[in-house]
Order: C-alpha cells, then sequence, then structure tokens
C-alpha cells in the first residue's frame, strides 16, 4: 500500500503572522483522507513573522516534535524551561498530564520556519518532560526520536521512530515497511521512490512494501518508522 500526499494539496492557513500547511487535518482544515497515518497526526510547515509566534496554550498526552528549518524559537514552558531552539536542532515536548508552553520567532528580523510534528502515545497520562539536541547527521539515515533515545537521540513514548535522510545525488537508499508502516517527507531536493517522483513537500506512506530511494540531486528528509496498531 502506498499513500501519496502532494505538498501543493495540503491544507493552508494565513493569519499574517504564521503560514502554515498542513499535511493532515488540523484547525479548520479537515479532510477525511488525510487524518494521519498510524501514529503520525500532524506535519505542519510553519512560516513564523519575525517577532510573532503561538501565545500560551495547552497540550496534554501528544508527542510533539519541532524540527527547525530556518531561524530560531524562542520556547517557554509551564515545566520552567525557557530555551531557544535554533535551526539544525530536534525539540521533543511530552505533553502527558498536562502542559502549557509559548513559541515566538526569536529574531526580530528574520523569518522563523520549522515542523510541527505531532505523534500520538502509546500510554496516556505520563509525566510531562522535554528534550532539544542538535544531532550531526551520520550516514544516510539518523535517528533524531527514538522509544529509548538510542544512538544519541532525543526518546518519546511510542513504538516509533524518526529519522532524516541525507542523499547527495546519485545516491539510493532502500527501506523497509514490510512489517511496519513508514511516512516519508521530502524537505529539500528531488527523489524517486520506485519510479514516484517526489519533489520538496511531497510525502509518500507506506506499508507492506520495499521502497527504492533514488536522489535526483541532494536530497532531505524526514522518515518516520510507525507502528502497525495506531
Amino acid at each position: 500500500m502506498l499513500y501519496f500526499r502532494p505538498g501543493n494539496e495540503r491544507g493552508r492557513a494565513n493569519f499574517g503572522w504564521l503560514d502554515s500547511q498542513h499535511s493532515f487535518s488540523f484547525g479548520h482544515y479537515y479532510d477525511p483522507k488525510h487524518m494521519g497515518f498510524s501514529a503520525l497526526r500532524v506535519i505542519n510547515d510553519d512560516i513564523v513573522s519575525p517577532g510573532a509566534g503561538f501565545d500560551t496554550h495547552g497540550h496534554r498526552d501528544m508527542e510533539i516534535i519541532s524540527y527547525i528549518l530556518e531561524g530560531a524559537i524562542e520556547h517557554k514552558d509551564s515545566l520552567g524551561h525557557s530555551y531557544v531552539v535554533p535551526a539544525g536542532e530536534v525539540q521533543r515536548m511530552s505533553a502527558g498530564t498536562g502542559v502549557t508552553h509559548s513559541e515566538f520567532n526569536h529574531s526580530k528580523t528574520e523569518r522563523l520556519r520549522f515542523l510541527q510534528i505531532w505523534i500520538q502515545p502509546n500510554k496516556l497520562g505520563i509525566t510531562p518532560g522535554y528534550q532539544q539536541q542538535k544531532i550531526e547527521q551520520r550516514g544516510a539515515l539518523t535517528p533524531l526520536v527514538t522509544p529509548d533515545g538510542r544512538d544519541g537521540s532525543l526518546s518519546m513514548q511510542q513504538d516509533a521512530s524518526l529519522y532524516r535522510i541525507a542523499l547527495a545525488a546519485g545516491e539510493s537508499l532502500q527501506l523497509d515497511t514490510r512489517q511496519r508502516p513508514g511516512y516519508f517527507h521530502l524537505i529539500e531536493g528531488e527523489v524517486t521512490i520506485n519510479d514516484n517522483t517526489l519533489r520538496a513537500g511531497n510525502a509518500m506512506g507506506a506499508f507492506k512494501e520495499s521502497l527504492q530511494l533514488d536522489a535526483k540531486e541532494p536530497v532531505v528528509a524526514l522518515w518516520f518508522d510507525l507502528p502497525t496498531n495506531d
């Protein structure tokens, strides 16, 4: 089974200070064909104007990951954390029993762009938690967030793993979803997957497939290894 999500067909919300593209139903955007993939519930591609941001708001029982593409997030939460998360770093917040936080563009002159990712946890009511880290690429496939924080990654409350893929033009990579579903989100470049061409913003979910990735040009992407029972 292959699920193709064209980047130019994503939901969109533009509030002036925020321009957001939604891979799955979110907020005022609802499409029953795009409600999530396995435990992956949200991928929002957010561009935030200088000095603007999300005022204090609450979450519970969700694993929330921010992958910073440009600029830096100024993060404050009810757990007492007050950090700046720059481009190249990954942030994970486990909302658990409940947490409030705010997220603002740290710069007064440059835009902020980040991917806001929500993954449903496999256990409710956990103690809220927070991590952020710069994770250097090691080979084609580098773990960013895993269930047990292996190989220097962050951890999350779900049997799922998030990887960053980096390929040079002409390089190839095989991904196996014969036992577990996976979801590929292309950030930069152009790639063919089983003869399907994907460009920046495109995504593909798969289950019970073997995927052959061939980079047409330098590629940066996210790969989600996901549970079968969500």
